[in-house]
């Protein structure tokens, strides 16, 4: 399973509501090591109606040129690759901040949707930001909006568009979504995956435990295909292919 991204993490410190200290990071990332995790997307929150790309941006470097210093004195930890999760906002396809926001020097734009059923406007909007822009969405942490609104439709939505999809590794961890986790990802409807750790008491890295359970109920060919969809995701290397 080496190899394998965490791709939605809040590993910066004192950014947003993720590590909330330089200490905090470093263990966040010990602990992602010890998972067999070797690289890790940083995605801090950002929110247009709150913030600005200037002042987030400020922000986000302070924290890692902070974090990055500390790992140079602290061996064995995993790459660490810095992004955002933009909140979806609409007229999103729009606006030109979006270029700011990419997971490093990318194509590819990590987007959290509203915690309410998707309109037809939203979906639009989505395929928009890839033709407009030519940027990538990565739809984060799918499993949460599949739950509450018992919007079962949204991975064949998505699968319909240039999007790349995101998954919590809680979603394989819990004994009650695992069937429906487990079944999206051998239909090509789920193409990343991520803790969406934010801290090392109530929401820690786990994204090991759940490749244990990936790797144990699916075929090496599916592992195999969310290592290319990683790779297609990194800088300069975009490919739709599903």
């Amino acid at each position: 399973m080496s190899g394998i991204i965490d791709f939605h993490s809040h590993i910066l410190p004192c950014v947003d509501d993720g590590s909330a200290s330089l200490e905090e990071s470093l263990a966040l990332l010990r602990t992602e090591a010890e998972q067999g995790i070797e690289h890790v997307i940083a995605t801090p929150h950002f929110y247009a109606k709150y913030d600005t790309p200037k002042r987030f941006l400020q922000r986000r470097a302070e924290a890692e040129t902070c974090l990055r210093d500390a790992m140079a004195e602290n061996s064995g930890l995993p790459r660490v690759t810095v992004g955002a999760e933009v909140y979806f906002f609409s007229g999103m396809s729009d606006s030109d901040e979006l270029l700011e926001l990419t997971i490093g020097n990318d194509q590819c734009i990590m987007l959290e949707m509203p915690h309410s059923p998707w309109t037809a406007n939203m979906y639009k909007e989505l395929e928009n930001i890839y033709v407009k822009q030519g940027l990538m969405p990565v739809i984060a942490h799918v499993d949460r909006y599949i739950r509450p609104f018992q919007t079962h439709g949204i991975p064949e939505r998505l699968q319909d568009l240039p999007v790349l999809v995101q998954a919590n590794a809680s979603f394989f961890l819990d004994r009650f979504t695992r069937g429906m986790a487990l079944r999206l990802l051998r239909e090509d409807k789920i193409q990343l995956l991520g803790s969406d750790c934010h801290n090392m008491v109530s929401r820690v890295p786990n994204l090991g435990q759940a490749l244990q359970v990936i790797k144990s109920r699916v075929s090496s060919e599916i592992i195999d295909r969310i290592l290319s969809y990683q790779e297609s995701a990194l800088p300069n290397q975009i490919t739709i292919v599903h």
